[in-house]
């Protein structure tokens, strides 16, 4: 097939893939852009994204367009090297009129992807593929928010991202217009034309995302993201659904109805009374008790993650948990 067995048909894949990467990149940015001005929106965006099903297919389309770029990335290099043979050897520096970009697109591409995959341990890992998986950890996987919060804390993030952002400018830059001349639109004008259009259009994008990472780097530290009372509402928000699922709406419209402080007296009152061993003997044959349990221990995990003061006095509890009462419903 000549797209794979041709120089020509390559450098087309390569072409088309590089395109819909460099539309990603720039939706990417922009998404970035709203958890700067409006972080409870990018929550939501966050969440209607999750594991549903046109996300997972955009997944998997992104990850094949990424895979294939790569694949044809190395098989153009190999070629090259084979045609030029030891001649490549002869060559001390680079060619007038030849990109530094343009002969290192393949350094550049190594280090995008590694940091790629340090972007996908810290969001991806942790969100998608949590729901995927079904597992439901300290952070709840549509709280982006928080994983900015958690990747930015650390002190390393902004230097991985920023040297990465940096290998994007040049590989961009040069791959967008370079995309053009592979479809044989080679004119002498328009390339340069399109040179200026891929240099301004890489500048403005990575020039954005290393503002982000400064911001995020920046909230992070002085933990704005946990104590944001609107996120902090949403948070709370996110976990509703578990508690009407064990313990019944009215127990999920008194959590979602309480301020924030108020839920944490609520959720481990309950918690601290059901792991006591007088309740775990009271409810041992009650049905989804473990499953109770869990759902208040996630809720108590994520209170503690946030750095809420865990109250002294005896707290109230969402659902009633007295062995000694006489009324054996308990749903």
């Amino acid at each position: 097939m000549w797209l794979s067995s041709s120089s020509v048909g390559r450098k087309f894949v390569m072409a088309l893939t590089g395109a819909a990467l460099v539309l990603f990149v720039t939706f990417h940015c922009l998404m970035n852009a709203v958890a700067i001005c409006w972080p409870a929106a990018y929550n939501s965006i966050c969440e209607f994204l999750g594991a549903n099903w046109y996300a997972l297919i955009a997944s998997v389309g992104l990850a094949a367009l990424l895979i294939i770029h790569i694949i044809y990335a190395v098989m153009l290099t190999l070629q090259n090297r084979k045609a030029r043979g030891n001649d490549r050897y002869l060559i001390s520096k680079t060619p007038k009129g030849v990109e530094w970009s343009s002969q290192n697109m393949l350094v550049l591409g190594i280090v995008i992807l590694a940091f790629l995959v340090v972007h996908m341990i810290q969001f991806w890992a942790k969100m998608q593929l949590q729901e995927i998986r079904g597992v439901h950890d300290v952070l709840p996987p549509a709280a982006g928010t928080l994983f900015i919060q958690e990747a930015f804390s650390q002190v390393y993030t902004p230097i991985v991202y920023i040297i990465g952002f940096v290998a994007l400018w040049f590989h961009f830059n040069h791959g967008f217009w370079s995309m053009f001349q592979s479809c044989g639109w080679d004119n002498q004008i328009w390339i340069e034309r399109l040179k200026k259009i891929a240099c301004w259009w890489a500048t403005i994008v990575v020039a954005c995302f290393i503002a982000q990472a400064i911001v995020f780097t920046v909230n992070a530290h002085r933990d704005y993201y946990k104590t944001n009372e609107v996120l902090r509402q949403q948070y709370k928000e996110m976990i509703i659904p578990m508690f009407e699922k064990d313990f019944g709406p009215d127990a999920a419209n008194a959590i979602s109805a309480a301020p924030f402080d108020q839920m944490k007296q609520m959720v481990k009152g309950t918690l601290s009374q059901m792991e006591s061993p007088e309740a775990k003997a009271y409810f041992q044959n009650e049905p989804g008790l473990d499953g109770k349990i869990e759902t208040l221990r996630a809720a108590a995990a994520l209170i503690d993650y946030l750095d809420v003061e865990t109250e002294s006095e005896e707290l109230p509890a969402v659902a009633p948990s007295n062995p000694g009462a006489d009324n054996h419903n308990h749903n």
